[in-house]
């Protein structure tokens, strides 16, 4: 079975229980300060995971396109991807865990679905502890669907249990299924450890409110969030051991292949052969949601993969710019399922020609600096070593990958202090992770009122700038706390002085208006229609949202707001900034 008849047999299917299909949100969370990325099915759905009403409905499903960046140096292993689409499907207060799991099983085993024999699968249940008690309910379900006991494994909290996203919150048990990959017949007895047991679906059960006590207490309001990752799941049911051998990434290597002007396809893809693949598909898709390479968050990690894309082209010999090339394939290959890359096309293929160039130059700049630190070693010394420190410097400032350090090293008789640049690469890595694969708590940094009142303030900025500067500024993104707020929007120049007066003196005159802020669930067309601006547009569904407020902004939005806008009291710009090629930032605070 093909990628692309996976993904519609599965939204088919749950459509068919009583499913409204929505769209795949961006990749940027909305409103989201603790995760760079978006970077599970069930992230752009936390508010309505935790009781807000979905427009909707109560049963939902979806693709959703995701990026992960915790594992991108692992990326050239035929397992890791940083960039990854989801399928999901959603009990908001519906149903739970007798249907979720009947779902489950009739999509895997059915043979109008995937058709899987009963023999291939093995599931996982949640083994209980002192706090929550084992889930039965699920192991005896399995049971009376057919799959015997020896077949199902009780696990702890570390495989089986999903916790609340922050210190307190909804959470619960989950159940996998798990698809056996080996040769030959399974083994009667499941064993979770064996790696040829791949997990290829999760269901999760929010039962459970953990409060501040630490207490765990019953949900009256219970949820069910899936997940199937669809790369992984094409590659098992076509019998391949990587997802890099599927129909998925073939046009992908097609291009590279002819960028290389090779003959014919090698027998096998080497590591900087998937890295490229990996990487410019990620980069691709993450351009294609307004983000353009920087120095800082979202862009730093888009810079990071398009060179590191450039640095194993390289290696294989690629001579001349070739990253727009792979992506125009790309595009051609996803744009049908996501139009947001076909209608940027252009950008996309500009922002990578325009980054392998200004790579070009930075390698020229990390060449200098590297010789400085060659000539500080004075020549009678017998053991040569250009630090760690140093190494790191200009891998972190210059973009300087290390095999080219080591590699120049090398020809100066030199070696690298291997050590020394892992230690600061991990504690590097560490603060990467923390800050782009954390636990969020969706929406925005809380839910207080002062947050809800930034929040508020930032679709009357918005409404303001493009006043001043013009209807081309959109949204890039917004990192909102109880003291203050983050704006990033397109716009090529620096503000003048007198534009960020104007601004704040629309913002404060709309303030003082005291205007309800009034809420209307209507149809993204009827929003449209009513002048609404769309942030990150392609993440709504049929139904959305949309917040006036009088006649000077009106939104399509989903986070909390002040009741009006005199409750701001007065607003003031603090700072604006650069955030990436053609993004600028505005800091702000309310007084």
């Amino acid at each position: 079975m093909r990628a692309e008849e996976l993904r519609r047999k599965y939204i088919e299917f749950f459509v068919s229980k009583g499913h409204v299909q929505i769209k795949s949100s961006s990749l940027i969370p909305d409103n989201d300060p603790t995760c760079l990325f978006t970077t599970a099915g069930m992230h752009p759905l936390v508010p309505y995971l935790q009781g807000a009403p979905h427009p909707a409905g109560t049963r939902l499903t979806d693709y959703q396109k995701c990026v992960r960046t915790g594992d991108i140096d692992e990326v050239g292993d035929p397992v890791h991807l940083t960039f990854f689409e989801m399928l999901g499907n959603w009990s908001l207060g519906d149903y739970f865990k007798e249907d979720a799991i009947k779902f489950s099983f009739e999509f895997l085993t059915s043979p109008e679905q995937l058709g899987i024999p009963l023999e291939m699968l093995a599931v996982t249940v949640f083994a209980g502890d002192a706090d929550v008690p084992f889930d039965e309910f699920s192991y005896n379900l399995w049971q009376e669907l057919g799959i015997p006991a020896a077949r199902i494994a009780k696990l702890g909290r570390k495989d089986n249990w999903w916790g609340p996203a922050g210190i307190t919150g909804p959470c619960g048990p989950d159940t996998e299924m798990f698809y056996w990959t080996g040769d030959g017949a399974a083994p009667e007895v499941f064993d979770p450890a064996d790696k040829r047991w791949v997990e290829i679906w999760n269901d999760v059960f929010m039962e459970y409110n953990k409060n501040a006590d630490g207490q765990y207490e019953k949900l009256a309001r219970r949820n069910v969030d899936t997940g199937m990752g669809l790369e992984r799941v094409t590659a098992v049911l076509q019998g391949r051991k990587s997802c890099y051998e599927t129909e998925i990434f073939a046009p992908i290597f097609a291009a590279l292949d002819e960028v290389r002007q090779l003959a014919a396809a090698p027998a096998e893809r080497v590591a900087s052969e998937r890295i490229i693949a990996d990487h410019l598909r990620t980069a691709t898709f993450i351009i294609g949601d307004g983000v353009t390479p920087g120095k800082v968050d979202q862009p730093y990690v888009l810079r990071r993969l398009i060179r590191r894309a450039i640095r194993e082209g390289r290696k294989l010999g690629i001579q001349g710019y070739f990253t727009a090339r792979i992506a125009t394939a790309i595009i051609d290959e996803f744009g049908p399922v996501y139009p947001e890359l076909e209608q940027r096309r252009q950008v996309i293929l500009e922002e990578l020609d325009r980054e392998e160039r200004q790579f070009e130059q930075t390698l020229e700049k990390g060449t200098r600096e590297f010789e400085k630190f060659i000539a500080r070693v004075p020549e009678h010394i017998t053991r040569k070593v250009i630090s760690g420190k140093n190494a790191f410097y200009l891998y972190e400032t210059y973009g300087f990958p290390i095999e080219l350090t080591v590699e120049m090293a090398a020809e100066r008789n030199f070696v690298v202090d291997m050590e020394g640049f892992k230690a600061a690469f991990e504690k590097h890595q560490e603060m990467s992770r923390q800050g782009a694969e954390q636990k969020f708590k969706g929406g925005l940094a809380d839910d207080s009122v002062a947050t809800a009142r930034l929040h508020t303030a930032t679709h009357l900025l918005h409404a303001a700038l493009r006043k001043v500067l013009g209807e081309h500024v959109e949204q890039r993104g917004s990192n909102i706390t109880a003291e203050r707020l983050r704006f990033d929007f397109c716009h090529g120049e620096k503000m003048t002085p007198e534009q960020l007066k104007e601004v704040e003196k629309l913002v404060n005159e709309s303030i003082q208006a005291d205007a309800p802020v009034e809420c209307t669930e209507t149809t993204v067309e009827e929003a449209k229609a009513a002048g609404a601006i769309g942030l990150f547009e392609n993440k709504y569904g049929e139904r959305v949202k949309m917040y006036r407020m009088g006649a000077f902004s009106c939104e399509i939005c989903g986070g909390p707001h002040a009741n009006r806008t005199g409750e701001l009291g007065s607003f003031r710009i603090l700072k604006e900034e650069s955030s990436s090629r053609g993004v600028r930032r505005i800091k702000a605070v309310l007084g």
